[in-house]
């Protein structure tokens, strides 16, 4: 993420909303909040940037990144309980 141009900051932004998108689902799905499931490493993110989106134009990046911002907005509404219940809000 950080080899990305400044002029494709875009691009990172897509990836930050992939990742949040992916933290909040594992949340959900573990029913857990711990460290390591709200914030694992970067790599699951940064995959499917470049499976999905690497080769992408500007403006399907900026809908992607709407869509992947939605997605985590929705999940936050059951993490946010599971994280709060175990402090980690």
């Amino acid at each position: 993420m950080q080899d990305i141009n400044v002029r494709e900051s875009h691009k990172r932004l897509l990836i930050q909303q992939i990742y949040r998108a992916q933290s909040m689902q594992r949340i959900v799905e573990a029913q857990s909040c711990e460290c390591l499931t709200r914030y694992p490493s970067w790599e699951a993110a940064e995959g499917v940037f470049v499976e999905q989106f690497a080769a992408s134009e500007y403006w399907d990046i900026v809908e992607a990144t709407s869509e992947y911002r939605r997605q985590a907005n929705e999940l936050r509404r059951e993490a946010m309980p599971i994280c709060e219940a175990a402090g980690n809000w």
